[in-house]
């Protein structure tokens, strides 16, 4: 069969009445397909539609084949193995029960065509790079690299014809993401994934952008679709500059006129005035006059009217390309200071040993393969987890992003949860730093928990940076996932105002060179601990 999904007129609209999917139609073939877009602009909605976990508001979405969708949290918390996971539990205890000797038509209708699911499972999980982990595994100890893996090898030993993937690559490491990458290149279904990743974008046939509801089309992979917006932009640029011209000359023009009309007027007065024609001659030139005026001035600013549209049209073909610019002195640290002392730290749940030293403003990305202990490294450097044995000596104000964004109350707004973080702060104080995060006007009253991925970044990172006292070191988990690449430059020049000590944890190589590393501290992998071990990062 082949693949193919096709959407007609789709249609989202919310119950407060935004329209966040509207009227999208696309026919899409086998290949791989890729939707980006700024985070809150549709595209994990527009895959739940797809996958039928939402229904629309109007319109239809047709596939002849089986279709599997991973969601950026893939699991319910209700799974304890890896056969759990992978949907086989119930397959593989029918199995076993044919194999001791039952005969119960149950369990042969339950195996139905899945005698060799075992082996297929095994060549699943090998293919993701799982295959040290047996069937009967717990799912205790993974770290979220791992289970978006496993998560994945449940949808690719379904076989299906269409895969969905929402951010698959959030909380892989380079070795995950490569093999994410294998396995986008040799499906032979229709593939469709909502992704910021580049090096994953590049390995696609074809670019939808999700914008203003809308999905438009771009052949090619990320950087074919970035070459076709940037060429439309600087002719956006162009217009833009014309139009304003034009309408500068206009808007002369206009006044040059009303000037003409005013001498016009002035001298039809003075004759009037002397009296050197008859009335009914006078009244006859004065109509005349006032018509050719009215005429002279509608003309001209029906031409002003018109430049000022071909401006207004000029502008909205371009893109928005503010800039976050922070200036935080309260952060600063002094090149000599000691920051944080970690010495022959064994962490909690691996089998680490961890020796440390942060000095004055340094950067440093900690890296490793996903569950060598990242995670749990920055948890126990602020004092959330209790080093095994060791030492940590933390010698000035820390503040620590977790994975989650779950610091702000989701009830309150952006400028309230931030009053809450610095309260000595003045109202135009408050409103000022969140201008500078991009929160202006209204936007600084929203409530935390309307706001996308980057906004809530966005959000965090402003209280965060703005807190009493201030931070002079930061720790970040995996501050990209589920970041659009608009979003991720904004988190860039966030941090660059940033003068303290800096600890990321990211398997996002293009980020940590622009943030400008002093070194890379690796954690080397370890095996993964023995089942009913907590999780580690």
């Amino acid at each position: 069969m082949r693949a193919s999904l096709s959407l007609h007129d789709l249609t989202l609209t919310w119950p407060d009445g935004t329209t966040v999917v509207d009227r999208v139609s696309a026919d899409l073939g086998p290949g791989r397909h890729a939707l980006v877009g700024a985070n809150g602009s549709g595209k994990s909605t527009l895959l739940r539609l797809v996958a039928g976990d939402l229904s629309p508001t109007s319109g239809t979405v047709s596939t002849p084949g089986t279709l599997a969708y991973l969601p950026q949290d893939p699991l319910t918390g209700d799974e304890r193995t890896v056969a759990d996971v992978l949907g086989v539990s119930s397959v593989l205890a029918a199995l076993r029960a044919v194999e001791s000797g039952s005969t119960d038509i149950v369990h042969y209708e339950t195996v139905g065509d899945d005698w060799d699911v075992e082996d297929r499972a095994g060549v699943v999980l090998g293919r993701l790079g799982l295959d040290r982990l047996t069937l009967d595994r717990t799912t205790d100890g993974l770290s979220g690299g791992e289970l978006v893996m496993l998560s994945l090898g449940a949808r690719l030993l379904g076989r299906p014809d269409v895969l969905l993937l929402d951010e698959p690559t959030n909380n892989l490491d380079g070795v995950a993401r490569e093999r994410l990458v294998e396995v986008v290149d040799g499906f032979r279904g229709l593939l469709l994934v909502a992704s910021h990743d580049r090096q994953l974008l590049d390995h696609v046939d074809q670019v939808g952008e999700v914008r203003d509801g809308r999905v438009r089309w771009f052949s090619g992979t990320y950087d074919d679709y970035r070459a076709a917006v940037d060429a439309e932009q600087e002719a956006a640029e162009r217009d833009v500059r014309d139009a304003e011209q034009d309408l500068r000359k206009q808007r002369r023009e206009l006044a040059e006129a009303e000037v003409k009309l005013a001498r016009r007027k002035r001298y039809g007065q003075k004759m009037s005035e002397q009296k050197r024609e008859p009335k009914i001659v006078m009244g006859n030139r004065k109509r005349a006059a006032q018509e050719s005026a009215a005429r002279l001035r509608g003309q001209h600013q029906g031409d002003v009217s018109d430049a000022r549209s071909r401006l207004e049209d000029a502008e909205g073909r371009l893109r928005d390309d503010r800039e976050v610019r922070l200036d935080l002195p309260a952060t600063e640290v002094p090149s000599s200071r000691v920051v944080l002392t970690m010495e022959g730290v064994r962490l909690a749940h691996v089998d680490t040993v961890v020796d440390l030293d942060v000095r004055g403003p340094e950067r440093v990305a900690i890296t490793g393969r996903n569950g060598s202990g990242k995670t749990t490294l920055l948890r126990t450097a602020v004092g959330l987890l209790a080093p095994v044995e060791g030492e940590v000596r933390l010698r000035v104000p820390a503040r620590h992003l977790p994975q989650r964004l779950d610091l702000l109350d989701p009830s309150l707004s952006v400028v309230d949860n931030l009053r809450r973080a610095a309260p000595s702060m003045s109202e135009t104080e408050l409103r000022s730093a969140l201008a500078r995060l991009l929160f202006r006007a209204r936007r600084a009253d929203q409530p935390v928990g309307s706001l996308s991925g980057g906004e809530r970044l966005r959000a965090t990172l402003g209280c965060v940076l703005h807190a009493e006292p201030a931070p002079q070191l930061l720790l970040l988990d995996e501050p990209t996932n589920n970041l659009d690449l608009v979003s991720t430059a904004h988190l860039v020049e966030a941090l660059a105002g940033y003068r303290g000590a800096l600890l990321v944890v990211s398997h996002d190589d293009r980020f940590l060179d622009d943030l400008g590393l002093d070194r890379r501290f690796a954690i080397d992998h370890v095996d993964p601990p023995p089942p009913g071990a907590g999780t580690t990062g």
